[in-house]
């Protein structure tokens, strides 16, 4: 990697709050997180010492290792001198985000043989598209796939033949489920290698009147198929800023990318540097050189806080206040939802993407992107700038843009201000002086509200409960005319991860949102997930305990008269409980069956709640 040449910046103070939570979380994990860094300097010692690791492979071990591999790397790996580096990829041709990584491993492998290593494809891991399976039975395996990545992220790591890892991978759970894989094996580095999102499509703010136009019957499947095919068109992520963005911001803000190299679009020359440049670094920053970053240290209670401020000051995906959690956990580290919500009463809003605003990742970009962003947070002191990065110790390498000079890649300080502060604001002039993810509690439980998109006058709802234990139901009713006129907080349960899977509920966005433009008072509250996309609708969500795990939301009936206040942060039913059993139930193992749901049946059972990441691995991910 070319050093950017970074003015020296004396970094301000750590604002308080960051530091007492910061703290807090060191002081929590302190015997989980010692335990965790004794065994990866362990392995990472013996690793140095003995030199690349598949030279402690017996004969027969390492011939099956190199069988296949083409001449020229076949001497390189039967010899015990140049680093091994895995590729572990999410490449699919179906799916937009995981297209271009078909053409990544042969750049990868020619950069890592011309740095001075072998790289081989040591495995892949599944990648399924939440925007196919919305609504459909196979969303209820989205939440289960990412713990399902991160085991196969382990199996391709297992074979013990690499010194560096690089992660291809870019949406919703791939990205989690890759490093908590990774983190498995911490004494590696890892560098993520993002693929980045297609070209602006059909502008969002017409896409989501497209979408209202449907749910009301104003339009038909073709036109409405038009309109979506005109917002996702081409390779790369999807532009709004849901999960998968959020997830390539924070890996960046982690110091897990190379700088800048984010939401650079596919398919273009800067963005073929970076795949090279992230290869070679990856062999830079090996066991045997003198950068040595293993992905352990990378990931340590700085680097999360700095990705909870980061989530908050973006607008990101709610989700992430679950994988965040499962993250931190696979690195010895304890995050709770208090953690999030006492930094999001200081973290200010100071992006505006869809579904925030109308503006996508590529305006972003262009406004300035991830160097004016993090130079902003860093400015105020909002992140840790002590941290180790896979671009070197620091994140002031951050404030950097690489850029192509006579066809090299370099990377340049971004130290003017925004360019479209309808996109990109300093921290100091924000959209919200809060984080826009609020956590709820009261007599329901507790839950997650995203209100960076909820007018003032829709953050407290009080109404009548209508119950349903299916998103269908409640698709029903609004098409037979019966939610029309009504004031109501629809409370759709058994849709966590022990009931199934915890699928998100977008559907459910454009018909509340028809009856919400009505001037109805209009609310939902759930256990199930929305990734952000309840949009201008109040929403709790990721309720827990949820309705299979005996939380109260079972014990709500039509009518019980519901309060969620999204501004003082608490979630209410002002109706007496006591006495009452549950009603409904999840399906049985034997009804939750189609689309390879049954082969999951034991997820179901080891998942854990919301609030602890649902992760199946328990508190040791």
């Amino acid at each position: 990697m070319t050093d950017p040449v970074v003015s020296p910046v004396v970094s301000p103070v750590v604002d308080p709050v960051v530091s007492e939570v910061t703290d807090r979380v060191v002081t929590r994990s302190r015997d989980t997180r010692r335990a965790y860094l004794e065994r990866v300097r362990r392995a990472g010692a013996e690793l140095r010492e003995r030199g690349p690791a598949r030279g402690r492979l017996a004969c027969a071990n390492l011939a099956h290792g190199f069988a296949a591999a083409p001449a020229e790397d076949k001497l390189d790996l039967r010899g015990a001198a140049k680093p091994g580096v895995a590729i572990v990829t999410s490449y699919n041709d179906m799916l937009s985000a995981h297209q271009p990584y078909e053409t990544y491993p042969p750049e990868l492998k020619r950069a890592v043989r011309e740095a001075g290593g072998v790289a081989q494809v040591a495995g892949g891991v599944p990648a399924m598209c939440d925007g196919v399976t919305q609504g459909r039975a196979g969303m209820e395996l989205s939440l289960y796939s990412r713990d399902l990545i991160a085991m196969a992220t382990a199996i391709a790591l297992s074979h013990d033949m690499f010194d560096a890892a690089l992660l291809l991978g870019v949406c919703d759970k791939i990205v989690p489920g890759l490093l908590v894989g990774a983190l498995r094996f911490g004494h590696l580095p890892a560098v993520f290698v993002p693929a980045g999102p297609m070209t602006s499509g059909l502008p969002n703010k017409v896409k989501a009147r497209a979408r209202q136009a449907f749910a009301e019957g104003k339009i038909g499947r073709g036109e409405m198929l038009d309109a979506e095919a005109a917002a996702y068109h081409s390779p790369g992520t999807c532009t709004f800023y849901g999960t998968a963005n959020s997830n390539q911001l924070l890996m960046e803000v982690m110091g897990l990318h190379l700088p800048g190299a984010t939401f650079v679009n596919p398919h273009t020359e800067l963005r073929q540097a970076l795949t090279r440049a992230a290869a070679r670094r990856a062999v830079e920053i090996g066991p045997h050189g003198e950068e040595y970053t293993p992905v352990g240290e990378v990931v340590d209670e700085k680097a999360i806080v700095n990705a909870v401020v980061a989530l908050l000051a973006s607008g990101g995906s709610t989700n992430h206040t679950m994988h965040l959690v499962t993250m931190a956990a696979a690195a010895g580290i304890t995050l709770t939802w208090d953690d999030m919500a006492d930094l999001s009463k200081v973290v200010p809003l100071i992006t505006r993407m869809y579904p925030n605003g109308q503006a996508d990742v590529n305006h972003f970009h262009a406004a300035g992107g991830m160097a004016v962003f993090i130079g902003g947070l860093l400015d105020a002191g909002l992140l840790h700038a002590d941290v180790l990065t896979v671009a070197g110790r620091g994140l002031g390498h951050y404030r950097t843009a690489p850029a192509l000079k006579e066809g090299a890649l370099v990377w340049e300080e971004r130290t003017g201000p925004s360019s479209d502060p309808d996109v990109l604001r300093p921290v100091a002039e924000p959209f919200s002086p809060d984080g826009g993810i609020h956590m709820l509690s009261g007599n329901l439980g507790r839950a997650v509200s995203k209100v960076s998109a909820v007018k003032p006058e829709h953050l407290v709802i009080e109404a009548p409960a209508l119950v349903f234990d299916d998103q269908i139901d409640l698709l029903a009713a609004f098409d037979r005319g019966e939610l029309n006129g009504r004031d109501f907080v629809a409370v759709v349960r058994y849709q966590g991860p022990r009931a199934n899977g915890m699928p998100e509920l977008h559907k459910l966005t454009p018909p509340l949102a028809v009856l919400l433009d009505r001037g109805q008072k209009v609310a939902i509250v759930t256990d199930g997930r929305m990734s952000g996309a309840s949009g201008k609708v109040p929403a709790a969500i990721h309720l827990s305990p949820e309705a299979a795990d005996g939380g109260p939301i079972a014990l709500l009936r039509d009518g019980d008269v519901v309060r969620l206040d999204s501004a003082a942060g608490t979630l209410t039913v002002l109706a007496d409980l006591t006495g009452r059993v549950p009603e409904g139930a999840p399906l049985t193992d034997e009804q939750w069956t189609g689309t390879g749901r049954e082969l999951f049946a034991s997820f179901r059972r080891t998942v854990g709640p919301a609030e602890r990441g649902a992760s199946v691995f328990g508190g040791t991910a």
